[in-house]
């Protein structure tokens, strides 16, 4: 006879991990639909203001592309479970250089362009930080949620 708890808990402990990571998934695929999005729609603008920049003047059109491009290969590699937990490694990269950049603006630039499109321009740039920290920290956390999952997957099969 098995209790209650023993005959719950690792199916239930399995769908929290999987819900938990596809919210994270769910999570990153509207931030990079949305950011993208903001700045396909107003590109011109997006591209003058990372023309502004100290950091990246030379690869403005380069980058204008790129950035909403690759926020969008991302948001469709997360949708796919196969290629789930390499597209987390892919945000988690981006993030971290979205929140370098930040840091390297605030501390080293006297000119401080915004080049983020929709909400997120009307944010400061300490809160941008945060909220970068904050998606760096989700992406990690999708990393260690889906390797976990998968390596469970293998295990059972």
């Amino acid at each position: 006879m098995t209790t209650e708890k023993d005959s719950s808990s690792p199916m239930s402990k399995g769908v929290i991990i999987k819900l938990v990571a596809e919210t994270i998934a769910f999570l990153f695929i509207l931030l990079f639909i949305y950011a993208a999005l903001a700045k396909l729609i107003d590109y011109e603008k997006f591209r003058a203001q990372l023309g502004q920049s100290p950091l990246l003047t030379a690869f403005a059109g380069w980058v204008a592309w790129g950035v909403p491009g690759i926020e969008i290969v991302i948001a469709a590699m997360l949708a796919i479970p196969r290629l789930r937990l390499v597209a987390f490694y892919a945000a988690f990269s981006l993030m971290v250089m979205f929140t370098a950049y930040i840091v390297v603006i605030l501390n080293f630039s006297d000119y401080v362009p915004c080049s983020c499109g929709g909400v997120l321009q009307d944010m400061t740039w300490t809160q941008h930080l945060i909220f970068n920290i904050f998606f760096v920290l989700l992406a990690v956390t999708g990393i260690l949620l889906y390797a976990q999952k998968s390596h469970r997957e293998t295990v059972i099969a």
